[in-house]
C-alpha cells in the first residue's frame, strides 16, 4: 500500500503543449493578402489620401515613397512589438513616433544618398511618414499586441497595399498626362498633333484633382468586384 502511495506521488501530469503555429498559417497569410482587397489602407479604409493626391504625378516617386513606407511600417512594427511588454501605456503614442521618426531619418539619407533627385520631388513628404495614419494606426491597433514575426507580416501587407494603389495612380497619371513612364517616352511621338497625328497629352491628368478622381475610380471597381464592401 506504501509503495501505490509512493507511485501515485511521482506520478506527475504535464500540461498538454500548444502545437506551434506555422510561419505562414492561414491566418498569418491573412494579414499579407487583406490589405490588398478587403482591409485595403486607401480605397477600403480611406487612409494616406494626401499622399496618393502629392507624389503620384511620376511614377519614379511613387514607387520610392512606397518602398520607403514598406520599411519604415515593417521594421516599425517589429520594433514596437519587441518593446511593447516595456513600455508604459501613458508614453505609447511618444515611443511610436520617436521610432517612426527615427526610421524616417534613416530613409531620407539613404535617398539623398543614393537617389537625390528623387528626394528632393518628394521633398516633405517623406518627412510626412512620421504622422501617416496607416503607419500609426497599425501600431497602435496590431503591433502593441502582436509578437514580432505577425506585426511584421501585418506591416508588409499594409505598406505594400498602400503603395501598389499609389502606383496605379501613378501609372495612369504620367502615362495619360506627360505620355512618358519612369521617363521614357511609351505614346509615339507620331501619335501627337504636333506631329499630324491625332493626340494630345491631357494636362489635367497632372493637378491633384485627378489623382483623387483615379482613386475614386479605384474604389468603384474595387466595390463592384467585391460586394460586400459596399455599406448599407
Amino acid at each position: 500500500m506504501a509503495d501505490v502511495d509512493v507511485l501515485e506521488k511521482e506520478v506527475v501530469v504535464k500540461p498538454a503543449t500548444k502545437p506551434k503555429e506555422p510561419l505562414f498559417s492561414k491566418k498569418n497569410r491573412k494579414l499579407l493578402s487583406d490589405p490588398f482587397d478587403d482591409n485595403n489602407p486607401i480605397t477600403v479604409q480611406v487612409l494616406g489620401i494626401c499622399s496618393a493626391l502629392a507624389i503620384t504625378v511620376k511614377l519614379q516617386p511613387a514607387i520610392v515613397m512606397a518602398l520607403s513606407v514598406v520599411f519604415v511600417m515593417a521594421s516599425g512594427n517589429v520594433i514596437i512589438s519587441l518593446l511593447r511588454n516595456f513600455v508604459p501605456n501613458r508614453i505609447r503614442i511618444i515611443v511610436q513616433l520617436v521610432v517612426v521618426a527615427s526610421l524616417v531619418v534613416l530613409v531620407d539619407q539613404v535617398l539623398k544618398a543614393f537617389v537625390y533627385d528623387v528626394s528632393k520631388e518628394l521633398a516633405v513628404f517623406v518627412g510626412l511618414i512620421i504622422t501617416n495614419c496607416i503607419i500609426m494606426g497599425r501600431l497602435e491597433a496590431f503591433a502593441l499586441g502582436n509578437k514580432p514575426w505577425r506585426s511584421f507580416l501585418d506591416g508588409i501587407g499594409n505598406a505594400v497595399g498602400y503603395g501598389v494603389i499609389l502606383v496605379i495612380v501613378a501609372f495612369f497619371r504620367e502615362l495619360f498626362g506627360s505620355g512618358e513612364l519612369l521617363g521614357f517616352q511609351v505614346i509615339p511621338e507620331s501619335w501627337y498633333l504636333s506631329n499630324g497625328g491625332f493626340y494630345s497629352d491631357n494636362g489635367f491628368m497632372l493637378l491633384p484633382p485627378m489623382a483623387l478622381i483615379t482613386v475614386g475610380v479605384l474604389i468603384w471597381i474595387q466595390r463592384s468586384r467585391n460586394t460586400k464592401l459596399i455599406e448599407d
